[in-house]
């Protein structure tokens, strides 16, 4: 790009902090080096026209994992380290609520379920024969017992006849988040520059040089914060994993209110303008799924259609209005990765499919890194 005085003088000169990706992580990590530095330059650099990755694909769950996810959470990690994932999770969503406030998210507290199929009643017995555990397990994040058994009362066909229930999980305006994340952004000087990825840099003692697909720039310290697209950069074990999305028209007199798993998490939904945000099935092809590409494929949009028509609207006509895809970043472990490459790069990658639950934290930490 050939950059007017102008441009170099204004956007690109003396730059004290920039931060690659404008999710929740790089908004949160911005406005906390504000804070801190309220004198510093602080870029931030956008490879999207909007976000991209997940912050502005996501569902909209402020959830902190359902119970057969905990569950099997277990099984790789210890109750320690499952603590410890839940309770940064409930921290993260408080933080969020405290950043915008419940009506600049449109926060909404309907609690959330978890049904099960008829092929999946062992996996329903299993939570049932751990539910008590858990409960204990989290009670000092809690207030009362966390997991509870409810009654099916939405028509979901073709499942396991109760539910389990979640009273401590909520549901958000993902689009409204991110405005207000971007609005707060700008009113703190912290400049955005959008369609602009980041291809290599280089921390050269004194500072970092950033090459980029519009022009090269120096600063005084990187913050990485792309998650999804984390491999592109740096050597950390983040892998992409595509998640794809679809939205019902709007539906008369939808019963679904509140947020929904299926098949430990790997399935979700919820209501939203009386519509059915549907998504998931990642786990019926992880590897063709492990990608950046944020397409859509036949496979799981087929499957999520029919689980739509045979679980969750068995007995409610229903058009497809709109699909989409997003990139989320995870590993072997679901512990996020912050924590400083070299001298003057740091990094806060690998939400592990919960950025609206702990992205305001590892912004938060990762600016603290300084």
């Amino acid at each position: 790009m050939n950059l007017s005085y102008w441009e170099v003088k204004t956007y690109l000169s003396q730059v004290d902090y920039a931060i690659v990706g404008s999710g929740i992580v790089g908004l949160n990590c911005a406005l906390r080096l504000r804070a801190q530095h309220p004198n510093a330059k602080i870029i931030i650099l956008e490879r999207g026209v909007f976000p991209q990755g997940a912050s502005t694909k996501n569902a909209g769950f402020a959830c902190f994992g359902s119970l057969s996810e905990i569950v099997d959470d277990l099984n790789s990690h210890s109750e320690a380290e499952v603590f410890d994932l839940v309770n940064r999770r409930v921290k993260g969503l408080n933080l969020l609520r405290n950043t915008l406030g419940d009506s600049g998210i449109n926060y909404k507290g309907f609690g959330g379920y978890e049904l099960f199929t008829e092929e999946h009643r062992e996996t329903y017995s299993t939570c049932l024969e751990q539910l008590d555990r858990i409960n204990t397990l989290l009670s000092p994040i809690f207030s009362a017992p966390v997991f509870k058994v409810a009654t099916n009362n939405f028509g979901f066909k073709n499942t396991v006849a109760q539910l389990v229930y979640n009273a401590f999980e909520g549901q958000i305006d993902t689009g409204q988040m991110m405005n207000a994340l971007l609005t707060l952004a700008r009113k703190n000087s912290i400049e955005i520059i959008n369609t602009c990825e980041v291809k290599s840099f280089e921390d050269f003692g004194s500072g970092v040089s950033i090459k980029t697909t519009a022009f090269d720039f120096k600063c005084k310290k990187l913050f990485i914060a792309n998650n999804g697209f984390a491999s592109q950069l740096i050597t950390e074990k983040v892998r992409p994993a595509r998640a794809q999305v679809l939205i019902t028209k709007p539906i008369k007199n939808l019963k679904i209110k509140g947020t929904f798993h299926l098949d430990k998490g790997y399935y979700y939904f919820r209501n939203i303008d009386d519509r059915v945000l549907f998504g998931g099935g990642r786990n019926l092809d992880f590897k063709t799924e492990e990608t950046t590409a944020m397409t859509t494929t036949a496979l799981i949009q087929n499957k999520l259609e029919q689980l739509l028509q045979e679980v969750i609207l068995p007995d409610t006509a229903f058009e497809i209005d709109r699909r989409w895809s997003g990139i989320m970043g995870v590993g072997s472990q679901k512990k996020s990765i912050v924590k400083p490459l070299s001298t003057n790069v740091y990094c806060g990658v690998r939400l592990g499919g919960m950025g609206v639950a702990i992205g305001s934290l590892v912004g938060q930490e990762l600016a603290d890194l300084l």
